[in-house]
């Protein structure tokens, strides 16, 4: 068959996001610290864009200079229309004079404050385990071929210390033999902390008891031949195995505990993450307050003297009006993205105050069932959008600091209605901590404990919410003393 080039019109339809909706979408669901840095680099990037003094009643501050080429552009053209009229339609002015019609704080536009840090927080830095082990290897003496080899083992641990690569891969990176790369290991397992190096949990507590003299004795036996038991807590099965009493083997397992899992968390180099909350709720008389913080985030304004530079039809070439055109336009979107962005995370938190109400008056046990899907009816949105507001976000209100997606949970069938399974997962927390630890409970007891509370779940149910909890089986908690 003969091929051919040939031109057809076709008509279809296609959702395309601009570039405009797409950074409309991504400031939506940028947490705080994140969108704070994003406005900074378009305040860098952006020449229309400036950021406005703390105060309104503060003195314009301005050079000589700035002010001269500020006189020369004060005739404005004969067309009437102002740049923002005649390519948007509409001023800045009117535009934001109207959010502020309903009386909410949206924040983002009210005054921020910045916390002043010491000079010490400032310089202050935590030495890592690399650098530690480094300094170490620095300071010792080591053949050169072994001292390499080191180093690569140094450079494959992970931040809890564990060795992360084969010693094949070692020798052949290091390009040496088995026998140097064995002596480096041997050497940096003999570095601070103790149990650094180690290839698994049985090494690495091995590697400690030489410091602590403990060689040749029931511990190091244990952990040697006896580690599958330890593991499952089969304490009666070890001191039949090593013939010897069980007062003995809960004491050998009392030294163990003591011993160090993860020797490398004590020189991690990563910072405490403080969590800054999007929206504050304050009840005050009987009624909750919303406020959006808009703490960190810089106050935007469009810049007056390149506006005046633009109104004037003389000052530029088409080159250069055409780029602040461009920059105008971009600065418009940013500051509308942004008023949006704030005017719907605000009625996403009215919302879903309207649904937990009794929640925020009367605490946990009063959350309800509620999904995202409920929250984009109420509002009249799509769930992606309810999706992107609640990403990565949190309330802080009299209950404590909650993330979004805190209020969001399956229902649970009970006596009184559903109720949320955050509010079974309390309560399996609850029963937890208030059993005995010589004797604690397994998952079939904690379903008849919640069945006579009213609840009726399964137990593969209970034992899920348990795992999602970070609660071990009752095997696992158990204390022997």
């Amino acid at each position: 068959m003969a091929q051919e080039q040939r031109l057809e019109l076709r008509l279809s339809q296609k959702l395309i996001l601009t570039p405009q909706l797409q950074q409309s979408i991504k400031l939506l669901q940028l947490p705080l610290l994140e969108l704070s840095q994003d406005i900074n680099q378009e305040l860098m990037n952006n020449p229309m864009l400036e950021e406005g003094l703390e105060r309104e009643t503060e003195e314009k501050v301005e050079t000589p200079e700035m002010a001269s080429e500020e006189e020369t552009f004060q005739e404005q053209s004969d067309d009437s229309e102002t740049p923002l009229e005649k390519i948007f339609g509409f001023t800045t002015n009117s535009y934001f004079e109207e959010r502020e019609s309903d009386g909410r704080d949206l924040g983002y536009f009210q005054e921020s404050s910045e916390d002043v840090q010491s000079f010490f927080e400032r310089n202050r830095k935590k030495i890592d385990l690399y650098e530690h082990l480094l300094w170490q290897l620095r300071l010792s003496h080591i053949s050169e071929a072994a001292g390499k080899a080191a180093e690569i083992i140094i450079n494959n641990l992970n931040e809890d210390g564990y060795l992360q690569a084969s010693l094949e891969e070692i020798a052949k990176n290091a390009e040496t033999g088995m026998e140097t790369v064995e002596e480096a290991l041997a050497f940096v397992q003999k570095l601070d902390p103790s149990g650094v190096g180690a290839r698994n949990l049985q090494e690495c507590l091995l590697l400690q008891l030489s410091p602590l003299k403990l060689k040749g004795t029931l511990v190091e036996n244990i952990l040697m031949n006896g580690f599958p038991e330890l593991e499952g807590k089969k304490y009666k099965q070890l001191a039949i195995k090593f013939k010897t009493s069980i007062d003995d083997i809960l004491a050998a397992v009392k030294i163990i505990e003591g011993l160090e899992p993860r020797p490398g968390r004590n020189y991690s180099s990563d910072e405490p993450v403080h969590i800054i909350p999007d929206v504050y709720v304050e009840e005050s008389d009987g009624n909750f307050i919303i406020t959006l913080n808009d703490e960190g985030i810089p106050r935007l304004r469009l810049s007056n003297y390149y506006r005046k530079l633009l109104a004037n039809k003389n000052s530029l070439g088409p080159e250069e009006k055409q780029f602040l055109e461009e920059k105008l336009r971009s600065a418009i979107w940013l500051l509308k993205s942004l008023d949006q962005r704030n005017k719907t995370i605000y009625r996403v938190t009215e919302s879903i105050m309207k649904f937990q109400e009794d929640f925020f008056r009367k605490g946990h046990k009063y959350l309800k069932p509620l999904n995202l899907k409920d929250i984009a009816e109420d509002m009249g949105m799509h769930e992606s959008t309810i999706s992107r507001v609640t990403s990565n976000k949190y309330i802080q209100c009299p209950q404590g600091l909650l993330s979004f997606r805190f209020f969001f949970s399956n229902a649970v069938s009970s006596e009184e209605g559903d109720i949320s399974s955050s509010t079974v997962k309390d309560l399996i927390k609850k029963i937890v901590s208030e059993e005995n630890p010589q004797k604690p409970i397994n998952d079939k007891k904690i379903v008849d404990i919640l069945k006579e509370k009213g609840i009726n779940v399964a137990r593969r149910t209970a034992a899920k919410y348990r795992d999602e909890m970070k609660i071990p089986s009752h095997i696992k908690r158990k204390k022997w003393f």
